[in-house]
């Protein structure tokens, strides 16, 4: 394994120099890359260099720019995915309980998996453990009425990896009832809606800890109707491409109301105006892609 010794920022700034990068105000890319990690931000670089040689217009300021749109990005995607955690969880709940009552979901048995659905459960009791003593509504359930918390209360405690779950063990009558509500009406509607959760578990992890979505390429790729990968970017060998944000977008436009979605793309418009260096194709996003959904 090669030795990687420690650089001080000084050092940094050296060897970024040093690869041909036109660094403008020394000071300010110094303070940058002591709050923000030379290995991460290392990684906004990629597209502007070749074998660690940045291209000749390349400068710090271009690195910045990358670094914070993604950041703004990810807050805006971060944003409209909580809509669609919580209107899944909205209709899972609402759907389960009409079937099962309001205390099915501690019933075993009203899912495919016993042993998955205990976990489930097991992890989201812990997390009450931890939360009892600060929410109100867990303490009126549990202090105050002596009884379980019926599903409708109880849902605010699962993740959207939770539910995804739980969707997952379902019996098969029950999601296809879920998958409805999003227009999944064909054969393997319940079955794509279990993907999309699991799309988004993705996306969300990615963007709550902080992760880089620029020139990402993601190994689970989302299931894309015909029509939708007519919208991904064509490759000059005559392949699309379903590695990068875009196609993840898509599945956005399918779970959120219109309202919510035409928000999200007015918010991606702004940004890129505001950061017009940033190229979108990084995120998979077509030419006039705004015109075309």
């Amino acid at each position: 394994m090669a030795n990687k010794d420690f650089k001080t920022i000084d050092e940094q700034i050296v060897i970024l120099q040093s690869r041909s990068l036109t660094i403008e105000d020394e000071a300010e890319a110094k303070k940058f890359l002591l709050q923000n990690n030379y290995y991460r931000v290392s990684g906004y670089s990629l597209t502007l260099r070749k074998n660690d040689v940045f291209v000749k217009s390349a400068t710090f300021q271009n690195i910045e720019d990358i670094y914070n749109f993604d950041h703004e990005f990810r807050h805006i995607i971060l944003h409209h995915i909580e809509t669609i955690e919580v209107q899944i969880k909205s209709i899972y709940t609402y759907e389960f309980t009409r079937v099962y009552g309001p205390f099915g979901y501690l019933n075993s048995k009203n899912f495919t998996d016993q042993l998955k659905h205990k976990k489930i459960i097991h992890k989201s009791n812990e997390q009450k453990k931890r939360q009892l003593a600060h929410e109100a509504y867990l303490k009126h359930f549990v202090n105050d009425l002596h009884q379980p918390i019926p599903f409708w209360a109880y849902v605010d405690l699962l993740t959207i990896s939770d539910i995804s779950f739980l969707y997952a063990i379902s019996e098969q009558p029950l999601k296809v009832t879920v998958a409805q509500h999003f227009g999944l009406i064909m054969n393997r509607g319940s079955e794509i809606l279990g993907q999309y959760m699991h799309s988004m578990t993705i996306i969300r992890n990615l963007c709550a800890h902080g992760s880089r979505i620029y020139n990402r390429l993601f190994e689970q790729k989302p299931s894309l109707n015909k029509k939708e990968k007519a919208l991904l970017i064509c490759r000059k060998d005559g392949t699309i491409d379903n590695a990068h944000f875009f196609g993840f977008f898509l599945i956005m436009k399918r779970l959120l109301p219109a309202k919510n979605f035409s928000e999200m793309k007015e918010a991606i418009v702004t940004l890129s105006m505001k950061y017009p260096f940033v190229r979108l194709d990084y995120y998979g996003f077509p030419d006039n892609w705004n015109e075309k959904l």
